[in-house]
């Protein structure tokens, strides 16, 4: 290759090689390190695409029930245990057409298209298995809302992510096992 040639090609390298680290930085950064799903930002475009494609999908938020209590009694890395056995949890119940996330804390998000596909009392029983750390065994169980964009007034992500939260935070209310579905 002439000299001129490879002078000319070594930016256009360059700047693929850039190209690709960028790329696998930004999804990265939808990524929660620690457990591997989807952060928000990332859930949030992926969810409403499959909203827009399945007006009834079932949206879901899920919290932990007395988190900080495993966090103050055993320790981050118990806490740490958890949430990846929440995800790992969420992620095998929502199946290869659903799609999981963590928001943040102890707060998880999922989004299924096929209603027919899933069973919320299976998520219940997955989601109240205890985790095993450090040879303690860590009590989990979880408060899950939920909602479908066709009963919402305003049928958008937004507010079927409120009526799911709501949902949610009433679950609460009620006790942690008294989350079945209405």
């Amino acid at each position: 290759m002439e000299v001129p040639a490879l002078a000319a090609a070594l930016p256009a390298l360059g700047w693929a090689l850039h190209s690709g680290l960028l790329t696998r930085r930004l999804a990265a950064a939808r990524r929660d390190p620690l457990t591997g799903l989807h952060t928000r930002a990332g859930w949030t475009a992926r969810a409403e695409h499959l909203l827009a494609k399945h007006p009834g999908a079932l949206i879901l938020l899920i919290d932990l029930d007395d988190f900080k209590t495993i966090n103050d009694t055993h320790g981050h890395a118990a806490g740490d245990a958890v949430l990846t056995a929440t995800a790992e949890r969420l992620t095998r119940w929502c199946g290869r057409h659903g799609i999981a996330a963590r928001l943040g804390g102890d707060e998880f998000a999922a989004i299924v298209p096929d209603l027919g596909a899933v069973n919320l009392f299976d998520l219940w029983a997955a989601l109240d298995q205890p985790v095993m750390h450090d040879g303690h065994l860590l009590p989990v169980s979880a408060s899950v809302g939920h909602s479908t964009r066709h009963q919402l007034p305003l049928p958008n992500l937004t507010n079927a992510l409120s009526a799911a939260d709501a949902a949610m935070y009433a679950a609460k209310g009620h006790g942690r096992r008294n989350n079945t579905p209405r």
